[in-house]
């Protein structure tokens, strides 16, 4: 910023395993964007290592960043960012169009079981002012899969959501994560999303302050059979 020069991050040293599900949380400016940019492999650092299943991306050129993101990595949204006249199953669809090697079919069959996966295979042909906040993010989080990624990120994927939709997103994301052993990165600034990961990694002013495991960690399965009992009580 002129000549003053601001560094985001600053001795960051986090190891995230396969299967882990970490939520990352800190203040606007504590660097978390820029870490989960690092993480996505659409920046890259100054200085240091950042090693992604095993490779070392500071080495790869533009072209191996690119393939390494459709091929490694799926991304979640807050603004859902899908196309808006383009049907879900569309959506879906474009990560596998940057791959030459998957056929129409495949990629219309892979797209089809990602929908499946999150709930919404009856909404394939539905345009996105056809679905609710939910549903919309349900789509993009079958995008984020299609490519059977190694993580997704999520930056606030709740953050436009209602709580009750809230919960059957995070419901979503824990089944990936137990039951594919997909790694899960969340950022986040509720408190109360972060408690349905099994980590916590809290940034300040470009440093991490506290990594903490999640005691009493939320079950959203649990919780959505609960809020149905309710709702059934009331009718």
């Amino acid at each position: 910023m002129g000549e003053v020069k601001v560094h985001a991050l600053r001795g960051i040293d986090l190891d995230i395993h396969k299967g882990d599900f970490t939520a990352i949380m800190g203040s606007s400016g504590s660097g978390k964007s820029t870490f989960m940019n690092i993480l996505g492999c659409l920046d890259v650092a100054t200085t240091g290592q950042y090693l992604l299943d095993g490779v070392d991306i500071s080495k790869l050129d533009r072209d191996e960043l690119a393939a390494l993101r459709n091929h490694k990595i799926g991304f979640v949204f807050q603004s859902f960012n899908l196309l808006p006249r383009t049907s879900a199953l569309e959506n879906v669809e474009l990560p596998l169009m940057y791959n030459k090697g998957v056929s129409n079919k495949y990629r219309i069959e892979r797209s089809m079981e990602a929908l499946k996966a999150v709930g919404l295979a009856d909404r394939a042909h539905h345009l996105p002012n056809q679905l609710s906040g939910g549903q919309q993010q349900r789509v993009a989080i079958a995008r984020s899969l299609v490519n059977d990624p190694k993580m997704v990120l999520a930056d606030e994927p709740t953050g436009n959501l209602d709580t009750h939709t809230s919960v059957e997103v995070m419901d979503i994301f824990q089944r990936l994560n137990e039951e594919s052993g997909i790694t899960v990165v969340l950022v986040t600034h509720e408190h109360d999303i972060a408690q349905y990961a099994s980590k916590n990694v809290v940034f300040k002013d470009g440093k991490i302050s506290e990594q903490l495991a999640v005691d009493n960690r939320r079950k959203a399965r649990e919780e959505l059979s609960h809020i149905s009992t309710i709702e059934e009580d009331n009718q």
